[in-house]
């Protein structure tokens, strides 16, 4: 398997090596620009993110970007910008790059404003799944590094608004969220409802869940007992826990955190939005003023505060233990030390 993920990977990375970077991208070398500050608000934080921790800048001019994944074979970070329908690699040392165009839309017109793959993650093959607004789809790369192999569009024959974000248990079962960013303003869904799906491995489609309004970051617990997904909806901005059963299934949501009076309080931009468990159960999600911290029984330790409308992050880098963060049109890291409970 481990060979096979190598190979995958290494010819993704010789295909994107060909393709130039967008002259509008910025991208900064060591010493990197610091940014932003670190909030924080319980000595727990102490553990997971040192006194000293920096956050820095690597590069900046994308119009949204979402979705990073660390890929391990080739010390590389991929991500999307979401409006300009790109995947973009980011490599210490080599800056930044075009990995795949189009990344999430690949017809002849779109009337929207957010074409492109949102969510990236890796399937137990080592190949890449992309959530593609445009597409209404998730879909994984082939090995050309230019087209795409459906994964799953419909529900019981019903297209999808528009997959945002993903993760694999360790199964390889799929589970992803499907709000409505991505459709065009004259395009009607299929369906009345957003929905939180599983694809088993033997590609059974299960709903799981259509009680919240605008479903986004979606992450397992480490023990994969707990699904949390994080509801981007302005008037209940929340993020649901949902306990799995045996079989797959998922019971009814319960209430995790609630950032209303934490918005109320504080003012901070930004919804809730991407999702990221650590190896100590620590959920790290992007939600106002941009990333929140929050322990195993929902406890808020503390913030990184990016300066920006964050959107989603990441571990990575060798050690596994860097967390990369897209806030609107920068790329973000930080050193913590923790790292993600899926490494």
């Amino acid at each position: 398997m481990k060979k096979i993920v190598v190979c995958f990977l290494s010819l993704l990375w010789f295909a994107s090596r060909v393709a130039a970077a967008d002259p509008a991208i910025t991208s900064y070398s060591l010493p990197y620009p610091k940014v932003g500050s670190i909030e924080r608000l319980d000595p727990a934080l102490d553990a997971v993110l040192s006194p000293d921790a920096q956050i820095e800048k690597l590069a900046e001019g994308f119009s949204w970007a979402e979705g990073p994944v660390w890929i391990n074979s080739t010390d590389m970070l991929l991500f999307s910008d979401v409006p300009n329908n790109r995947v973009y690699r980011w490599k210490e040392g080599a800056g930044i790059n075009v990995f795949v165009e189009p990344s999430g839309f690949t017809g002849e017109k779109y009337e929207g404003t957010e074409q492109g793959s949102n969510g990236l993650t890796l399937d137990r093959n080592g190949q890449l799944a992309l959530c593609q607004h445009g597409d209404r789809r998730v879909a994984i790369l082939e090995s050309d590094a230019k087209s795409f192999r459906t994964l799953v569009d419909r529900w019981e024959g019903k297209r999808f608004n528009s997959p945002n974000d993903l993760c694999f248990d360790r199964a390889g079962n799929l589970f992803f969220t499907d709000p409505p960013y991505g459709l065009g303003p004259n395009t009607k869904p299929d369906t009345d409802f957003s929905g939180i799906y599983r694809l088993s491995s033997d590609g059974k489609l299960t709903l799981l869940s259509r009680e919240l309004e605008r479903p986004n970051g979606i992450a397992l617990s480490a023990d994969e007992r707990t699904l949390y997904v994080a509801n981007s909806h302005g008037p209940r901005p929340i993020i649901m826990a949902f306990a799995l059963a045996e079989d797959g299934t998922a019971g009814p949501g319960k209430v995790f955190w609630d950032s209303t009076e934490l918005v109320k309080r504080t003012k901070r931009p930004g919804a809730l939005d991407g999702l990221k468990v650590d190896r100590f159960g620590n959920l790290w999600a992007t939600g106002p003023g941009g990333v929140l911290i929050l322990n195993s029984a929902g406890k808020h330790l503390g913030t990184i505060l990016t300066g920006d409308l964050t959107a989603n992050c990441a571990f990575g880098d060798p050690s596994g233990s860097v967390l990369y963060m897209t806030a609107n049109k920068a790329l973000l890291r930080i050193q913590t030390k923790a790292s993600d409970a899926a490494r």
